[in-house]
């Protein structure tokens, strides 16, 4: 099958689970800067430990025991580190979104991602011209 604009939905139903897959792509989005968050705040833990050795090395030694007692390995939100922020997130947030939107096309749509996307190609693509092809064929 090469089209999955699926003529048997009517336009609402597919303009809703257009808007349901937009709005997981944007929390994927959004999940992808919580993981880059969690990653750069790491990485400023590293450096920071690094700057609190130098400072130490450089006979700033109060200074370097109040970075490394009060800063170094501190929670970034009340008692989480930033890899128990992504769990959490993950685990009740993003998995359920995913569920949800899985349930919608199963029940919707037959399973069918990105209908109203294949909607907008068979609307907009020149039938029969070189590169306006509808898809590859799908194994159903």
């Amino acid at each position: 099958m090469t089209d999955r604009s699926r003529p048997d939905l009517d336009d609402a139903t597919v303009a809703a689970l257009g808007k349901l897959s937009e709005s997981l792509e944007t929390v994927e989005q959004a999940r992808g800067l919580l993981y880059g968050f969690h990653q750069l705040t790491g990485k400023a833990d590293l450096l920071l430990q690094d700057a609190v050795a130098g400072l130490r090395d450089a006979g700033h030694t109060e200074l370097a025991d109040d970075l490394d007692r009060d800063l170094v390995g501190r929670n970034v939100l009340a008692d989480r580190w930033t890899f128990q922020v992504v769990e959490d997130y993950d685990a009740n947030y993003w998995s359920t979104y995913r569920a949800f939107d899985q349930r919608a096309r199963d029940e919707l749509a037959g399973g069918d991602r990105h209908v109203f996307e294949a909607r907008m190609k068979q609307g907009e693509r020149t039938s029969g011209h070189p590169r306006h092809e509808a898809g590859p064929v799908l194994d159903d």
